[in-house]
């Protein structure tokens, strides 16, 4: 068994967990090999992407449905559909690979009729993907109720949305700021690396490199001097904009980019409250704050929406609530989003997220400021909450975004769509509490 096919058998594999329900990185930890990883992740990341319109192609090929328990095979024969339409492998590669991982999914029987479909695809393809452009949602790979989503919120914006979704997202870094400034480290990277970087008008500790690179082969990475995090993301700290000698809370914390940004900012003279609800990825933000070398952080396990099983009664000058949500704004980094995610859950989240908001005010000072937050492209998580919740709380009033805000108004805060200015989709809203609660 080459091992060419034994990577299509383990990127089937992969691709078969996360449509049974599994995450796409849960999956590739369990299944994929060192040897394999570069190229299981390439397919199982473009499979995954385009799994919408790959299906929909995989049904006019098929003479009839495959059952359920072939989901292995399902899996295989989207991972050779995407591979023949991405083009980069010359196609009788392709086909003999994949019928070869037959064997090595125990598949055996079913390599003629790999070999037909697969075949049958160069054959049609034009009349295949002609029956296909009709359709706005499969032809983007979006699923029917994402798409009528969008384009209900964004009736101008929901096509650049889904493209800025399928297009590979650039590689941001965030530079630590108490070790280092943005254009030495951007110099550092050029001689060091031959990569070239490019610095975002907002987020000031932004570089954007021309290529990617594992994050263990930056230059002083495991010093500190930089973190790998989308630029949208970098937005949050300076709105929070914690001052030394002030308390505050990061709420829904893992993985700690935020929270480390927080630190950094503040010169390490503000006490930061890193929370989340999960030990394991709180494993996590500890790793991240000892290699950036910061000191002024406590990491607590608990759940934002029930302060009182974990908050000490100490008031908190300013919040920051990274909501959970359905991640529509990050589709692009996390393509099992559109597979994973359900219409039933955005009800569920919205009210979570409006609960959070009304458990965690009670929590700030008179005066204070909170930074409500979500990677989501959704009206119902980010403006409809944050309306509610302004619309029921005496003394909660929103604040003026600065001038230079990414995005566009929403509500009472800002959405930046995938794509805008290099950025993920992110929404911002900042919410003070007056002196009347």
């Amino acid at each position: 068994m080459s091992d060419s096919a034994q990577a299509r058998a383990r990127s089937a594999r992969v691709v078969a967990a996360v449509l049974g329900g599994e995450s796409l990185q849960t999956a590739l930890v369990r299944n994929v090999a060192k040897n394999h990883a570069a190229q299981v992740q390439a397919l199982c990341y473009g499979t995954l992407r385009w799994h919408v319109r790959l299906d929909a192609l995989l049904t006019l090929l098929l003479d009839r449905p495959l059952k359920k328990r072939n989901s292995l095979l399902r899996a295989l024969l989207l991972v050779g559909l995407h591979e023949l339409n991405e083009g980069k492998t010359p196609e009788h590669a392709v086909v003999t690979e994949t019928v070869n991982a037959c064997q090595q999914l125990r598949q055996r029987h079913a390599g003629g009729l790999v070999n037909a479909v697969l075949r049958r695809f160069l054959r049609e393809r034009q009349s295949l993907e002609q029956a296909l452009n009709g359709q706005d949602a499969v032809s983007l790979a979006q699923p029917a109720w994402l798409h009528a989503a969008l384009v209900s919120d964004w009736p101008d914006d929901w096509r650049s949305i889904a493209e800025a979704s399928n297009a590979h997202p650039p590689m941001w870094l965030r530079v630590n700021s108490r070790l280092s400034g943005v254009p030495d480290y951007a110099q550092r990277l050029e001689q060091e690396c031959d990569i070239r970087t490019s610095t975002h008008p907002f987020a000031q500790h932004a570089l954007c490199l021309d290529r990617p690179l594992p994050a263990n082969d930056l230059p002083g990475f495991a010093e500190g001097l930089v973190s790998v995090q989308d630029a949208a993301a970098q937005i949050a700290a300076p709105l929070l904009n914690a001052q030394a000698g002030e308390h505050v809370l990061d709420a829904c914390a893992a993985p700690g980019g935020k929270t480390a940004h927080i630190a950094e900012l503040s010169d390490c003279k503000a006490t930061v409250v890193a929370l989340d609800i999960s030990s394991d990825r709180l494993i996590k933000v500890s790793e991240s704050l000892a290699r950036l070398r910061l000191s002024n952080v406590s990491v607590i396990e608990g759940d934002a929406g029930t302060p009182e099983q974990w908050w000490d009664g100490a008031p908190f000058d300013r919040i920051l609530l990274d909501a959970p949500c359905s991640a529509t704004g990050v589709i692009r980094r996390h393509p099992d989003i559109r597979i994973l995610r359900r219409p039933g859950d955005i009800p569920v989240l919205a009210g979570q997220q409006l609960q959070m908001l009304s458990a965690l005010w009670p929590l700030l000072k008179s005066g204070g400021h909170l930074v409500y937050a979500t990677c989501s492209v959704l009206r119902a998580e980010n403006e409809r909450p944050v309306s509610a919740f302004l619309h029921a709380t005496r003394g909660a009033t929103a604040e003026r975004l600065p001038a230079l805000m990414p995005g566009r108004p929403a509500g009472a805060g800002q959405q930046i769509l995938p794509g805008e200015t290099g950025m993920d989709g992110f929404y911002y809203a900042c919410l003070r509490k007056g002196g009347i609660d």
